[in-house]
């Protein structure tokens, strides 16, 4: 996705929904890591308020979630710094596709940008990040399904890609993300991403969604990111 037409907003649940819905996926995550043979804290729930008003993560926050996730930098721009007033801890995630002439926006904005994707797109991080004196954590999107419409580095490209920004931005390289298709079981892909990350010594795995993080935590995944089981379908 790009920043050229960010949509309108659309309502959220109630404080009180979003409030019950974030402890519903707390839980859930719990279940699953213990299942998994591991610690609800090893794994951080970023909650994607995309296309929600700032009314929505304010309710997030007063629920104790301080890490939220946007596709737009646009618009996570126009909804973020005014509540950061209220909230200096709160950390932003960019986890759509970024266009390079957003590139400087991203850095300045966001706490970690989870889409770093091609040669390009690390240029102009690295120009952003020498430009506004702030190093951003950043992850590397893999394209698991080598789907044609989404973004992602490929597969077959992505060991070089990895050594690549490991040695261009030395420990700001923190990761790895992944969307699976849709129309696949998310297992093979969920796998495959965590066994790459550890193969280059990186320590987080962003991967799963409302549908299937559970799966995702099962496989390995440090970062869950939850929009509509918290905020409602878009």
């Amino acid at each position: 996705m790009d920043d050229l037409a960010p949509p309108p907003t659309t309502a959220a649940p109630t404080t009180a929904a979003i409030a019950e819905n974030l402890t519903r996926v707390r839980d859930r995550i719990a279940i699953a890591a213990a299942a998994a043979g591991r610690q609800p804290t090893d794994i951080t729930l970023v909650a994607v308020s995309k296309t929600k008003p700032a009314e929505a993560v304010r309710a997030a926050l007063a629920a104790g979630q301080r890490i939220f996730g946007e596709n737009r930098v646009q618009e996570a721009a126009g909804k973020f710094p005014g509540l950061r007033s209220d909230y200096p801890d709160l950390k932003l995630h960019l986890i759509g596709g970024l266009q390079t002439n957003k590139a400087r926006d991203a850095v300045r904005l966001a706490e970690v940008i989870e889409t770093l994707d091609r040669p390009r797109l690390a240029d102009a991080i690295a120009a952003a990040i020498e430009k506004e004196g702030r190093t951003p954590t950043l992850l590397i999107e893999v394209n698991v399904g080598n789907e044609g419409q989404k973004s992602g580095i490929p597969r077959a490209d992505a060991d070089g890609f990895i050594n690549d920004c490991k040695s261009r931005f030395g420990a700001a390289l923190a990761g790895l993300m992944c969307v699976p298709p849709l129309d696949e079981d998310p297992r093979p892909h969920f796998t495959w991403l965590a066994d790459r990350a550890a193969r280059h010594g990186l320590p987080v795995v962003s991967m799963g969604m409302s549908a299937d993080f559970d799966i995702a935590i099962a496989c390995g995944a440090t970062w869950v990111r939850v929009g509509s089981a918290i905020f409602g379908s878009r």
